[in-house]
């Protein structure tokens, strides 16, 4: 890897790391309601995005709405580390000779791969965030289990580990994760960039702004493109758990049970506080990568 290359990927991922942490701890209090609601079956505890936030506010008080965010963040950190440092690396590896900017299918081909990099490495702490953010909430799980002490991050890795499986229950639901964020990321990637040389002004530069928008535009898209994949990941990260009502051997079966109880709108629970929540957590994303960009590449190039 040349110095340039090294420089590049150290910069993007430090900025990638900055940019998940402050924007999934913006929207921390809808990522949990989304989780919930993709994950509950048809006799539905939590029903709309207001009264399921008054609710978790009743029972849980503002911790409720923070729960699994410090793993989230903890996970987030390497995740969009390297989704943002191998994109950079990917394009480098993908760029034409002569050429200074890769063309659409590139840029969505750098992206998918940066998506399944970023995954692979983190995959352990997202099934452990999931569990995190439904252990308490009042579904047929509490009931069943209302007197069980809440884990923490490191013993729920560890349970998952000892009782569910060894290494591969910590990877559970990753073939679908896979098939669901590399569109998204590529998606995600190639939409920005072209956003970005549509809205930039005469000197090439976009504006707070205009980072923000095309970031929220970007993410908005690929996420209502992809999302059935993302309510399948959920499912197969918490099937094991006790309460729930669904177990599945397969991609194919799982998607079968889907469409044969909820129909076509089971793949779409919690798309709208999903939405609610990728806008402002995709702008804030883009808009604080850039700035930690723009701060890192000072100080490494002084």
């Amino acid at each position: 890897m040349s110095n340039e290359l090294s420089a590049s990927f150290f910069i993007s991922f430090l900025s990638g790391g900055v940019a998940g942490i402050v924007s999934r701890t913006v929207v921390s209090p809808l990522e949990r309601i989304k989780i919930i609601f993709q994950i509950q079956d048809k006799n539905k505890h939590y029903q709309g995005i207001m009264p399921a936030l008054s609710k978790i506010w009743r029972e849980e008080g503002f911790k409720g709405y923070m729960r699994g965010n410090g793993v989230n963040c903890l996970r987030i950190f390497p995740y969009s580390s390297m989704q943002f440092a191998s994109y950079a690396v990917y394009k480098e590896l993908l760029m034409p000779f002569g050429k200074t900017e890769l063309d659409t299918p590139q840029r969505l081909t750098a992206g998918a791969l940066a998506g399944i990099t970023s995954v692979v490495v983190t995959y352990p702490l997202d099934i452990t965030r999931t569990r995190l953010s439904i252990q308490s909430a009042s579904l047929p799980l509490k009931q069943i289990n209302g007197n069980q002490e809440l884990l923490g991050v490191w013993k729920t890795m560890k349970n998952i580990y000892t009782v569910e499986g060894g290494f591969k229950a910590l990877y559970k639901g990753i073939w679908p994760t896979i098939l669901g964020i590399a569109p998204y990321v590529g998606l995600n990637f190639a939409i920005y960039e072209s956003m970005k040389k549509i809205l930039s002004q005469e000197n090439g530069q976009l504006t707070a702004f205009g980072k923000f928008f095309s970031g929220a535009i970007s993410g908005a898209i690929a996420q209502t493109i992809t999302y059935p994949a993302d309510v399948l990941r959920r499912r197969f990260q918490v099937t094991c758990m006790p309460g729930i009502n669904y177990k599945y051997v397969s991609i194919y079966d799982a998607l079968k049970q889907i469409l044969a109880q909820q129909g076509w709108k089971g793949f779409y629970q919690g798309l709208l506080p999903n939405l609610l929540k990728v806008i402002p957590s995709m702008g804030t994303s883009w808009l604080s990568y850039e700035i930690s960009k723009d701060f890192f590449s000072k100080i490494i190039k002084c």
